[in-house]
């Protein structure tokens, strides 16, 4: 605690992206894509995480103006860079996702080592234990096991949560949907990420209304895989999201 006397800390500054692609726009169909997809709110984008490798770099980006955008959008954005200097132009692949472990593990499935995408602590709630810290670790590592089909962010200050259902892409696998729910303690400044296994598509998107709604029971345990009983049917049709929750 500090005395009187003693100065506040000054509170760090917000780091700047750099995407370092000034001399890299001889085609500029590909530099104005970029700018219209990632780069307009450059300015509001802030880096959790990233890792070059030339011509490779790899991002994850907090997106202050999600907050704004349609209710319950992703606010976290994964973005992989592929730099071509002989061409003087580059390529480039993004994605809005839920949760920041979700955009490492997108990362890693385009060429970024697992080990290299370390968070900065000063730039979000840490994770308030181990289980939260055990989840991320297999959320970042197996998301290519899973298809999101919806996910919901409110930044209520009175109940900071995401919820996310993912559906298995192996067909034997126990509890096929689960649903991944991260909850902020804005008083502690930390956040915990717990699990959830459901048999149905509905009971996942019910128990996601519920929560949103502040009436959900605790979230059911994954059954092992030794109690798996039936291949369960992929949906055919993008899943439908239920109603959501104004922030």
């Amino acid at each position: 605690m500090l005395s009187p006397t003693e100065p506040a800390p000054v509170p760090k500054p917000i780091p700047q992206v750099q995407f370092n692609l000034d001399d890299l726009d001889a085609d500029v169909e590909k530099y104005l894509d970029f700018y219209r997809k990632v780069a307009v709110h450059e300015d509001m984008l802030v880096p959790l995480a990233e890792h070059h490798a030339d011509p490779h770099s790899y991002y994850v980006l907090f997106d202050r103006t999600a907050t704004w955008g349609h209710p319950g959008m992703p606010q976290v954005l994964a973005v992989h860079l592929q730099r071509d200097y002989e061409k003087q132009t580059f390529n480039f692949e993004h994605a809005p996702l839920p949760l920041p472990a979700m955009a490492q593990s997108w990362l890693i499935h385009r060429g970024c080592p697992p080990d290299a995408l370390a968070f900065d602590p000063e730039l979000g709630p840490p994770p308030a234990d181990e289980a939260t810290r055990a989840l991320e670790r297999r959320l970042a590592g197996d998301g290519d096991h899973y298809a999101m089909g919806y996910s919901y962010t409110s930044d209520d200050p009175d109940d900071m949560v995401t919820v996310v259902a993912l559906r298995a892409l192996d067909e034997r696998a126990p509890s096929p949907f689960r649903v991944v729910v991260e909850e902020v303690d804005t008083k502690t400044w930390t956040h915990t990420l717990r699990e959830g296994g459901f048999d149905t598509l509905g009971e996942a998107l019910q128990w996601c209304d519920d929560r949103l709604a502040g009436e959900a029971g605790p979230l059911p345990p994954v059954r092992p895989a030794a109690a798996a009983s039936r291949p369960v049917g992929l949906p055919k049709a993008p899943v439908p999201r239920p109603p959501g929750r104004s922030r």
